[in-house]
């Protein structure tokens, strides 16, 4: 586990290829941008995506060819990207090679989890899932911050632990790749009706409230396909959905601020060089909860609102207008 792969120059992808970088390991970047590549190369950092880092010179191109030979991948791009750049990556991978999955969302296409994307692209690799409470700048920065990595194989999981981990980067092993999936994976919408309460100052009960509804909601999704409950309830679920509903840090909470302060979701979207992926998962994961039969009214209202089928007024009423219930359910 020398020498580490990173798929995907943006944020997230330079503060853990820096972190890497940090553990004593060798680094090679796949930037998309030529710009970022050249950037990362040369010992500039990251000014378009990650301002304000000061960063070593780490390997950077914009050819995926330059991943042949890593004895791990760490990939970043974002979900509905993902199944190109792997197809593309194939040749080049040899067998065995354990790829982390990092990016958070569900292929629009296919409803697939990253992980059933990466085994049809490149069966070859080994899966696994790194998510969990962490902004790009924080780590970048060198504080302190948890994770979930999750791989199947225990020996493996803990190799991989060891090759990224640091003091102030601690990686927890788990066996349960689709918790870890679907945790990040929902949390990014309810980033964005967090986001949205923030916008509309309906105040901080109703803040814990959609927060504590909304885990309800992700561990339903998570279980019905086979899941730990026990894994929600940790850095990869509940860890997780409490830093992305609680800062503007936040891209989906951002995002949602802005659309309970009345502006248009395209107009919020093109001021962005960064993926959000809340928006793009929001319709899939709709679509993934009806198949496996799990109400999820959160979600619902947010993809409605997304969509333009639903006003803020109109979704906020339909979620208070649901019958009282009991907790757990």
């Amino acid at each position: 586990m020398q020498t580490i792969g990173i798929l995907g120059g943006g944020a997230w992808g330079t503060a853990l290829a820096y972190t890497a970088h940090q553990a004593g390991r060798d680094v090679r970047i796949w930037a998309r941008e030529p710009e970022v590549a050249a950037d990362l190369a040369a010992g500039r950092g990251n000014p378009t995506f990650l301002s304000g880092i000061e960063l070593p010179a780490m390997a950077a191109s914009t050819d995926l060819a330059d991943m042949a030979g890593v004895d791990a991948i760490l990939s970043v791009v974002p979900a509905q990207h993902a199944r190109g750049v792997f197809e593309t990556l194939a040749p080049h991978i040899d067998a065995g090679v354990p790829v982390m999955l990092c990016s958070k969302g569900i292929e629009k296409s296919t409803l697939s989890l990253m992980t059933d994307v990466l085994q049809q692209s490149i069966p070859q690799a080994v899966p696994a899932v790194l998510s969990g409470p962490s902004f790009a700048a924080d780590v970048a920065r060198g504080l302190p911050t948890a994770v979930t990595l999750a791989c199947e194989d225990k020996p493996l999981g803990e190799a991989l632990v060891k090759a990224i981990g640091r003091p102030t980067f601690r990686p927890y092993w788990s066996d349960d790749l689709v918790g870890a999936e679907v945790g990040g994976a929902v949390k990014n919408v309810l980033a964005i009706a967090c986001g949205i309460v923030e916008g509309l100052e309906l105040g901080r009960s109703a803040h814990a409230a959609l927060i504590s509804r909304g885990f309800a909601e992700m561990t339903r999704l998570a279980v019905s396909m086979g899941a730990d409950a026990q894994t929600l309830a940790g850095l990869c679920g509940l860890g997780d959905l409490v830093l992305t509903c609680s800062s503007t840090q936040s891209r989906n909470m951002s995002f949602g601020k802005a659309l309970g302060e009345g502006r248009k979701p395209e107009d919020i979207l093109a001021e962005r060089n960064s993926v959000t992926e809340g928006v793009a998962t929001a319709p899939a994961l709709i679509e993934l909860a009806e198949r496996q039969d799990v109400q999820m009214p959160i979600c619902q209202a947010v993809n409605e609102i997304l969509a333009g089928r639903a006003s803020l007024e109109e979704a906020m009423t339909a979620l208070l207008s649901r019958p009282f219930t009991q907790e757990g359910l």
